[in-house]
């Protein structure tokens, strides 16, 4: 690793991400992976996509093994995955580890709303850090231009003469764009007379929730991504018979617009390991994973792929196994469950501004919250390794009780210390790591089988990870599950779309609780993603921008640099 002169931690990340230095995207990719300059197109010195032909050449190697990071219940303090998984393989490249790691790209409307970037932090970063969060290599806009084309050649076809009689109150087709807009929730299109479309109501939602994401997130070449396009139903007809994208002729051109975003982006940490960073489904409304091509791609090109699933353990890692790994094949040989002191404070009732006091009575009341994910993760048939994410403030009596716990479920626990020092700082979780991977491969299980109604699957992910004791379902997501089940997509894995700061429905319910109801508002089909959404309590598909919203603080300097990314 080249030496570097990096700010001190505690410095802000963009301005560590700014003193890092870069090498060419291209030797790099050749020197680590022996992946030649011809098989990339480089977007710029310091990043790239690798080919789509590339990777078919690549298909027949072997698989490298496979380690997915989850965490704890994510609270306003932070958790820190994404800069766990690249301070991870950061870690496993510095004992001798051939690691890559796999990331989802960040979407604007968090970026400028309330949750910022996610390229990592402090010295745990993927570089260039600013592009990365800011239209990475256009791919969030193919998705988004892909969708609106649907959008578009749906209301055309009625606005000419709708040959396939389409109900316009039954389309379930709705519009999206990459930004937080609470206005765009619910609308009226086509007011302004006969030429200007049909009147209906219609909505739009963030782009990470797009079916468009999730698809190309799942797909695994561009013939499956085309059909998976053309399976998607956006509605129904005057008959109540569902059509869908390919009857309206739209998967083909829908397909080319995400020709070249569907090859991987190839980027590098501040110690010069290489990521790949492809998609970003949410992980409430979607599975929360980044693209399958990249991860299968990656595990061709290294021999340990570090790869990470969105927000707690209860809806990442849960989806990540059930939606993702069911689809794919894929089985992770290793689990790191990502904890912090903070967070457990924040789970024992600790207010965020008070975070910075020492109070190991509020970690042990928290610390539930890490033990029921443990036991969840063991429930999927693995032993979990806790990485406590270390912060300046935590003290040795904080700490031992997160060890207690960990020692109490008799699984590993380390301090990892990547986001002040690096690669350096997570050695230890490295090779705790790596003695799993060393060991025998985990017999991992699914939550529930193919064959299951689709209520019984719902009432299994909820008794067992979310501990609950029942679901109910509204007469709308009764009768439309009842649809779907006619229709033959009963076998299909379900989506629950769920707070994330909570086991339960209510996001105020902290720790571990238990006993609760899950509230089942409504069901939705994704047959060309492969799943069906079933949505709880008030989750939403367009968020809102808070009272003040990151977008305030972020401008150019006089220099014409970016201040305020986070």
């Amino acid at each position: 690793m080249t030496q570097q002169n990096l700010p001190a931690p505690g410095a802000p990340d963009i301005e560590i991400a700014r003193a890092a230095k870069m090498k060419s995207i291209l030797p790099l990719a050749d020197d680590i992976l022996g992946v030649p300059a011809e098989a990339l197109v480089p977007y710029g010195h310091y990043k790239a996509k690798l080919s789509l032909e590339y990777i078919d050449e690549i298909k027949d190697r072997p698989d490298g093994k496979l380690v997915l990071v989850t965490a704890v219940t994510p609270t306003p303090a932070g958790e820190g995955k994404t800069t766990t998984s690249v301070g991870l393989n950061d870690g496993l490249n510095r004992i001798g580890v051939k690691s890559m790691v796999c990331l989802r790209e960040p979407s604007l409307g968090p970026c400028f709303g309330m949750k910022g970037g996610a390229a990592g932090g402090g010295r745990a970063q993927v570089l260039p850090m600013e592009d990365i969060n800011l239209h990475f290599n256009g791919d969030f806009h193919a998705i988004t231009s892909a969708h609106s084309l649907i959008s578009a050649m749906l209301d055309n076809h009625m606005q000419w003469g709708n040959e396939l009689n389409i109900d316009p109150r039954r389309i379930t087709w709705r519009r999206v764009v990459d930004m937080n807009d609470r206005a765009l929730r619910d609308i009226v299109i086509g007011m302004g007379g006969p030429t200007q479309g049909v009147v209906r109501q219609d909505g739009f939602d963030i782009t990470v929730a797009s079916e468009i994401m999730a698809i190309f997130c799942l797909a695994t070449d561009l013939k499956d991504l085309q059909k998976r396009i053309g399976d998607i139903i956006l509605g129904q007809t005057h008959d109540k018979k569902p059509f869908t994208v390919r009857d309206i002729g739209a998967d083909g051109a829908v397909t080319v617009l995400l020709k070249d975003a569907f090859q991987p982006n190839l980027v590098q940490s501040i110690e010069h390991n290489l990521a790949f960073i492809h998609g970003g489904p949410f992980a409430n409304i979607a599975h929360g994973c980044n693209s399958v091509v990249a991860t299968k791609t990656a595990m061709k090109l290294a021999d340990v792929v570090v790869t990470e699933a969105g927000f707690g353990a209860d809806l990442g890692a849960e989806k990540f196994l059930d939606i993702k790994c069911r689809q794919t094949g894929l089985r992770p040989d290793a689990v790191v469950l990502v904890a912090t002191v903070r967070a457990m404070k924040m789970q024992g009732g600790v207010a965020k501004g008070d975070l910075g006091t020492a109070n190991a009575d509020a970690v042990r009341d928290g610390g539930v919250n890490l033990q029921r994910h443990i036991q969840n993760m063991k429930k999927f048939g693995v032993q979990p390794v806790v990485a406590l994410n270390h912060f300046i403030h935590d003290t040795a009596e904080e700490v031992a009780e997160i060890q207690k716990i960990c020692d109490a479920e008799n699984v590993t626990m380390c301090l990892s210390k990547h986001w002040a020092e690096g690669g350096v700082g997570a050695e230890d979780l490295a090779k705790a790591v790596k003695t799993i991977l060393d060991g025998p491969k985990p017999d991992v299980t699914l939550m529930y089988s193919d064959d299951m109604k689709l209520k019984d699957k719902v009432e299994a992910v909820a008794k067992e990870i979310y501990r609950a004791d029942g679901v109910t379902f509204s007469g709308a997501a009764s009768t439309a599950i009842k649809k779907i089940e006619k229709m033959g997509f009963g076998h299909l894995p379900i989506c629950v779309a769920k707070t994330q700061s909570s086991f339960s429905t209510d996001a105020k319910k902290l720790g571990a609780t238990s006993g609760h109801t899950v509230e089942v508002r409504e069901a939705t089909l994704n047959a060309g993603a492969g799943f069906v959404v079933m949505v709880c309590g008030t989750i939403m598909r367009m968020p809102g921008l808070p009272r003040h919203p990151a977008a305030l603080d972020i401008g150019l300097d006089e220099d014409g640099q970016i201040v305020g990314l986070a």
